[in-house]
This record gives structure tokens, sequence and C-alpha cells, in this order.
């Protein structure tokens, strides 16, 4: 069976669309052989520096070209990419890189004060490649970026002693906000299937880097991550656009801003979209609607949203301003890639949280092992089988919780509960490590959050379990208002009970100026859970402790 490697893609990539665009930022334009140069360089100084195979390469880098660059260079040397998230403090980090066994960071320099101070804690650490962002000289500790990147000449392919293979990793470090950061190990082969399969352009899987000469017949479409890189989003969708030719276009503001967005959609003629649910949706359709006219769509293909639910509501909005866009709702983890998707077109937008189940998915019952029957309301948990990451990386326990072999089958179950409908499709639920158990119900927090966001006034939310002396648990919830918008504690409640079971309605609501959701889209339960519980002015919560959606 052909064994697949990303280096040898891309490369072969490089040889087909050498003067074609790979990655574009603002007025930077780096074409394929360029890209395929420059990590050749990386890549060279990497080994150079005295790595082995397969040691760990750290990305620590907002969005910019650098960050696809050296996971390519990595890729080429044999050598495993390492996300970081730029959002963690000292302690996060050296936890993550040491737990990684990492050998060289890349970071943007505005993070040099950052690695000053825990440098000595990483002694493991040899490379320091420094990004220049305007913001600092290059310490005397560390190399510019610019310096190991451009040093090799364009004839000058990089390849280790070791070589490559389809059994080289990649690692992605998740779950930081339920827990430790867990390092999920996929076997390059096994993501590229993965990717590949979910791909709006498909290669013949078997016939190897051969297929990319069949299928690559001109420039593939041009990729727009909205969210960082430095998550499974941004980062896997962006792998499977280059792998077909693609280009990926990256926004210049480290913060994300929807008329940025918008502009950059238009003047590079973006055809694929990858947002996080409504905390970028949203925010993107308030801009269409207060200036309808101003913004260029009309490349724009499709809109692929994964990691947080997507609102019917949102949708159709979105769909007002674009009608022949696909807008794509992808259920998948950083664990479990391929679980399900639903797909919105037109005038018709698929039910909040509905997905067709993958090909390779069972909802299984946690206490019996079996099936759950469609149509039966019982809600179970999902398992995907088939081409899954190898586990956690030095953590043999919660690969074994997270990866357990069923029927002689090994599935991932990330830990989705949902309910399977009549007719197949699911209804999901939400993430079982945040579940709220109140009064022997469980309530999932993304349930109640949906509700509560439907109201006029309520830009997010998040829903917490805190401690309750009667129900174990008690339902609450802080909420976001929009800008200039008001409602108070007792009419949102009213309203989650309008449309959800009472035991499910929050029992107090704390209105906050901000939900303060990760670039990713995400939300740290832990934090709200604290900062609620304070509020209420009952014990602490115990950290919930989980995986993450990707």
């Amino acid at each position: 069976m052909t064994e697949w490697n990303f280096a040898d893609a891309w490369e072969t990539v490089a040889d087909l669309l050498p003067h074609a665009p790979a990655l574009v930022q603002g007025e930077r334009r780096v074409r394929w052989e360029d890209f395929d140069r420059r990590a050749d360089s990386v890549a060279r100084f990497l080994l150079e520096a005295g790595v082995k195979a397969q040691d760990k390469v750290v990305q620590y880098l907002y969005n910019g070209p650098e960050y696809l660059e050296s996971v390519f260079a990595a890729f080429k040397a044999g050598l495993v990419p390492v996300n970081t998230n730029y959002r963690y403090h000292e302690d996060e980090l050296v936890y993550l890189w040491d737990n990684a066994d990492a050998v060289a960071v890349v970071f943007h320099g505005t993070f040099a004060e950052r690695i000053e101070g825990l440098r000595a804690r990483v002694p493991r650490v040899a490379s320091w490649l420094w990004v220049d962002d305007g913001t600092a000289a290059c310490p005397g500790w560390a190399i510019p970026y610019e310096q190991a990147a451009s040093s090799r000449d364009a004839s000058d392919r990089t390849r280790a002693p070791w070589g490559r293979s389809g059994d080289d990793l990649l690692l992605l470090y998740t779950g930081g906000t339920t827990g430790m950061p867990k390092g999920v190990m996929w076997r390059q082969d096994d993501l590229l299937r993965r990717l590949n399969a979910g791909g709006l352009i498909r290669v013949n899987e078997e016939e190897g880097v051969d297929s990319l000469r069949k299928t690559i017949v001109g420039s593939g479409p041009a990729l727009l991550p909205a969210c960082p890189l430095m998550h499974g989003t941004g980062l896997f969708t962006s792998l499977g656009a280059l792998l077909v030719g693609g280009c990926v276009v990256l926004l210049t503001d480290r913060h994300f801003e929807p008329a940025e967005l918008l502009d950059t959609i238009g003047r590079q003629n973006v055809n694929v979209l990858t947002i996080v649910g409504d905390a970028f949706a949203k925010p993107i359709l308030s801009a269409l609607d207060a200036d309808p006219g101003r913004y260029s769509l009309s490349t724009l293909l499709a809109i692929i949203s994964s990691g947080v639910m997507w609102s019917e509501e949102t949708k159709l909005g979105l769909l007002k301003h674009h009608p022949t866009m696909m807008l794509i709702d992808a259920f998948s983890s950083s664990e479990a890639l391929g679980m399900g998707a639903s797909v919105s077109t037109g005038s018709s937008a698929q039910h909040t949280a509905h997905f067709i189940l993958g090909p390779e998915v069972r909802v299984i019952d946690p206490d019996t092992g079996t099936d759950v029957r469609p149509g039966s309301g019982h809600s179970g948990v999902l398992a995907l089988g088939g081409r899954n990451p190898l586990g956690y990386y030095k953590d043999t326990a919660k690969t074994a919780a997270t990866f357990p072999v069923i029927d002689g089958v090994r599935y991932s179950i990330p830990g989705d509960y949902a309910i399977v409908e009549a007719d197949g499709s699911i209804q999901l639920l939400g993430r079982g490590s945040v579940v709220v158990n109140t009064g022997g119900e469980k309530v999932f927090p993304e349930e109640v959050e949906e509700a509560l966001k439907r109201h006029p006034a309520v830009r997010d939310a998040v829903v917490v379990g805190v401690p309750d002396d009667r129900f174990g648990e008690a339902v609450t919830a802080a909420v976001e208002l929009g800008p200039g918008k008001e409602a108070d504690e007792a009419e949102l409640i009213d309203y989650v009970r309008t449309q959800l079971a009472s035991y499910k309605a929050p029992r107090r609501i704390r209105i906050v100026p901000s939900i303060e959701r990760a670039p990713s889209g995400k939300v740290d339960y832990n934090r709200h859970r604290a900062e609620m519980a304070e509020w209420i002015g009952v014990g602490a919560p115990v950290p919930a402790s989980g995986t993450d959606r990707a």
C-alpha cells in the first residue's frame, strides 16, 4: 500500500506549479517554488544544528507564512511539528515544550521577552529561530529566521539521512481549556488520507504522488483560515488545501476583524473560508448586514466551520448574502476527523448541531457498549473507526481511555454525545466532559448556550455547572449582550424556558462584558466555572477533564 508523506506531496506540487502562489499575507506572496526552497533551507539549518529523526520542532507563532514554511521544513527533515497556543503563560509553555521533548522553537519576536524568562527551564531546546515582526531586535541567543530560510539555492532539496515515512508524526496539542494540554499523535499517512477524504478536490490515494500529477492541472483553491494555524481547524484545512496545489491566504491583523476578512476575500479571490462556528460567523454576518453590497463574495464557494456549534439562524443570514455558496459544518475534533457533516445551500440551512454521520462512526450507549437504536430518543457517545491518531504523546492512560478497542476495532471516542434520529442522522448534544449533572439530569451546555444566543439581545453565552447543595450542580450562565442591547437575568431565564425543559434553564445568569473566547473560538469552561462559583458564593468546582473539538 502507498504511504503518503506531506513533504513528498508538497515537493511534487512545487514541481508542477512553481510560479503559482502558495502563501499570501497582505502584500507578501510566496510562490510554490519559494515555499519549497525556503523550507529546504530551514530544514538544512535544523539538520546542521544536530537534530535527530522525529525530533520535535515547535511553532510558537501567530498566523504567517513562516508557520507553514517551518512545518514544511520539519516534514522535509523527518521531524515533528508541534503547535503552541500563543496565549499560554510561562508555566504552560514550559509544560508543553518539556512534555513534547522540543529541541527547536520558531517564534515571533513579540514573544522574545517571555521566552527569556523560561529558557533555562527547557534545556532540551537547542535552537531558537526568531521571526521578525517589528517588535524588537533579535536576542543574542536566537538566530534570525530569514538567515535560516535564505541560505540554500533553489536546486538543493533537503532530505535527512533517515529519510521520510508515512509513519512520521505531526503533534497537535489540545485540551488546554479542560486540563493540561495533550499531544495528539497523527501519522502523516493517516492524517493526509483523512484530509483528502473530506476535501473539495480529492486525489487517488493508492496512486501516490503520481495522482497529484494527474489531478493538479492548475492552481488549487484559495483558502482563508480565519482561525489560528495553532489550532487543528486552521492547520488541517491549510494542509488539505496545499495538498491539491492551493494557496493559503492569511489575515494580517492578529485580532479577528470581520471587515479585513471580507475585504481580503474579494481582493484575493478566496474560494474557501475556514471559521469556528458562530464566534466568527455572527460578526461576519453583522458586517455584511451593516453594509450590504460593500463586499464581494462572488469567488467564495464554501465556508467550512468546525469545533463550535454553528446556528441555523446564522447560516440562513449568510446565505441571503451569497445563496450559491455551500456552508459546511464539519463535525470533527483533534482526535477524530470525519465524524459527520452538514451542508447548507440556497435558502435552506441545516438545523443547529444536526449532522449526517461519517461512514465509520457508531453511536454507542456508554453503559451497555451497544449501538444506540435510531429513533429511540436515547443518547450515546460517538465512536469513530478507521484511520485515527496513535494516541496521546507519553500518556498511555489517556490514550487507552480515548482510543479503546471495541469488537476488535480501535475507535476514537473524544466524548461527544448525540441522539440518533430515525433517518440515521444525529443531533449533537455536546461534550461529556463539560456536561452539568443537576438533580440526576444531564444538561449539555451547548444546547442551553444556543437557546440563549437566539435571544435578540445576546451576542454570546457560556453555560457551566457550579456546586449546589440540593441538586449537586446548578446550571448557570455567563452572557455577553450585543452593543446597545439590554436584557436582565429573569428575562433571559424565562426565554430559555420557552425553548427547553425547565431543568435545563439556568438558575443564575451573570451579564459579563465579554465571554473572552480564545482565538480559536473556544471558551475556557474551567475559568468560567471558577468565576461563576465566586460570583454566586459557593465552593470552587472540580475542574473538568477531557478532549476539545478541533
